[in-house]
């Protein structure tokens, strides 16, 4: 059996997905349905919310500009992936967004934009990160949708670590060029903090 069905088009909803349920489309969503994939009465898709896994829906119209996603079944349950934060920098919007995406796909649970000494905050837009990331998400199959948390000083992220967590800090002035024997994993104890705070630990401009 296939990992995922990469033959049908994908939706993330809001709304809770159970068995015999619907889903009221938004209008943005019907736009999307109807008038740019030109999908017509009883086309079926997969939606996803994140929470509640993969279910199989058929469109359903109520109006003129208005539908309803009736759910079918269940097409893959929810899964757990793993408990991991990715801590960035803002960058320019075009690598912003290809580093979201690309974050979203190798499964980040949570995206953290940091403060720097050199961040341009103006660059923190969340309402952007998160439509790449529900973009991403329904274009590679993944199920969980990672939250996009409120721009924090990476000084303060530091300060709060939680200490059983492992910090991986990549150095892009280090000596090991290969990314997979390079970094170095280090518990958050009071001398890995102060260490990572003289340092720039997370990507910059080129």
């Amino acid at each position: 059996m296939p990992i995922h069905d990469f033959t049908s088009e994908r939706l993330f909803v809001d709304a809770a997905l159970a068995a015999d349920c619907s889903v009221v489309c938004t209008p943005e969503q019907f736009n999307y349905l109807v008038n740019v994939l030109r999908m017509k009465a009883g086309a079926e898709l997969l939606v996803f919310n994140g929470r509640d896994g993969e279910w199989r829906a058929r469109l359903e119209p109520t109006g003129k500009k208005a539908a309803r996603l009736d759910l079918l079944v269940q097409t893959r349950p929810q899964t757990a992936g793993p408990d991991l934060d990715y801590l960035f920098a803002p960058l320019k919007h075009a690598r912003l967004d290809y580093m979201v995406q690309k974050a979203t796909e190798m499964g980040a649970s949570r995206l953290r934009p940091v403060l720097t000494r050199h961040t341009v905050a103006e660059r923190v837009n969340l309402d952007r990160m998160r439509a790449n990331v529900i973009e991403a998400a329904e274009q590679c199959g993944i199920l969980r949708v990672p939250e996009v948390l409120e721009p924090q000083k990476l000084v303060v992220v530091l300060e709060q670590w939680e200490p059983s967590r492992t910090l991986i800090f990549c150095d892009e002035n280090a000596d090991v060029a290969n990314p997979v024997t390079g970094p170095r994993i280090l518990r958050a104890d009071t001398a890995a903090v102060a260490a990572l705070a003289l340092v720039n630990a997370v990507i910059g401009d080129c």
